[in-house]
């Protein structure tokens, strides 16, 4: 069941003037939009986010400028994913001095592992589990709380509120696909991206790409998959909005399989898209994948 969106965004917008608004916005840096919408959500207009990687750009191919080095060093608060997806942070964050630690949004998440090039390698996209953005929130609103005292009371009653809307919608995913048989809940994208939320709600995802997509997979990885599609027969295909289609493009060509749709892994849409906050890219993929295995 849907917890009504505008009735919650009333609800806690109205409790931020009752508990005082800064004198000036807290300056939060964070590097991907995920991030962005999720510290919008739980500062509201206490806050002022910058997000290095914006809308439909690829986390994982992402070029500093000096432009983000001024951001960084300007940051009340400065927040990263972790687990070793921006590895170009540290060498940003060497040429400045912060005001503050750097806040890891996945801590205290348990990393899953997967298969890369042979080794296991950690997964840094734990924000594909709905449980584990509950995390991620709380881990914001302790940082904003540090960082800006004044507003603990604003910040805890939006996290909390946040934190309920996202329970609702983690039951609502699995309700979803709970109504499809598990046999058939098999599906290719560009990048393995989609890992936690396969293992989260019982889909298993193969991808051509390993997790990042600077990856590019042998002609043998290749043609390993496109036999593996032919043998389970798997009918859904999507690609996604940061990756390369032309390999998926080439899978579905030798399969006879068609593309689905497009999926949002590593950055929402803009803000007027299908996916341009967290919980809507997270509705947005559901639908989408769920009418191709349907």
């Amino acid at each position: 069941m849907r917890i009504g969106r505008r009735a919650v965004l009333a609800g806690v917008a109205g409790l931020v003037p009752a508990m005082g608004r800064a004198a000036a916005p807290l300056r939060v840096v964070v590097t991907f939009s995920v991030l962005a919408d999720l510290v919008r959500r739980i500062g509201w207009d206490r806050v002022a986010v910058t997000s290095l990687v914006g809308p439909n750009q690829d986390l994982h191919t992402f070029e500093p400028r000096p432009s983000d080095v001024q951001a960084i060093a300007a940051a009340d608060v400065f927040i990263v994913n972790g687990l070793g997806i921006e590895g170009w942070t540290d060498r940003l964050v060497g040429a400045v001095k912060l005001k503050r630690p750097v806040v890891v949004a996945t801590r205290g998440i348990t990393p899953r592992k997967m298969m890369e090039g042979g080794h296991a390698e950690i997964d840094p996209h734990a924000w594909q589990d709905v449980a584990n953005a509950i995390r991620y929130a709380g881990t914001i609103r302790d940082a904003l709380i540090a960082a800006d005292p004044d507003g603990a009371a604003a910040y805890r009653a939006a996290a909390e509120a946040y934190r309920a809307e996202l329970a609702a919608l983690d039951a609502e995913v699995r309700a979803t696909f709970a109504a499809i048989p598990r046999a058939q809940r098999l599906v290719v994208t560009t990048h393995d991206a989609l890992g936690y939320f396969g293992a989260a709600y019982g889909i298993d995802f193969r991808a051509p790409q390993g997790m990042s997509t600077e990856g590019e997979p042998s002609a043998k990885e290749l043609a390993a998959l496109i036999g593996q599609i032919r043998r389970e027969h798997i009918r859904a295909l999507f690609l996604e909005n940061v990756g390369r289609d032309v390999l998926l493009e080439t899978v579905a060509r030798e399969t006879g399989v068609r593309v689905g749709g497009q999926l949002f892994s590593d950055a929402l849409s803009a803000p007027d898209g299908p996916a341009g906050t967290y919980i809507a890219m997270i509705r947005h993929n559901t639908a989408t994948i769920a009418a191709a295995l349907r």
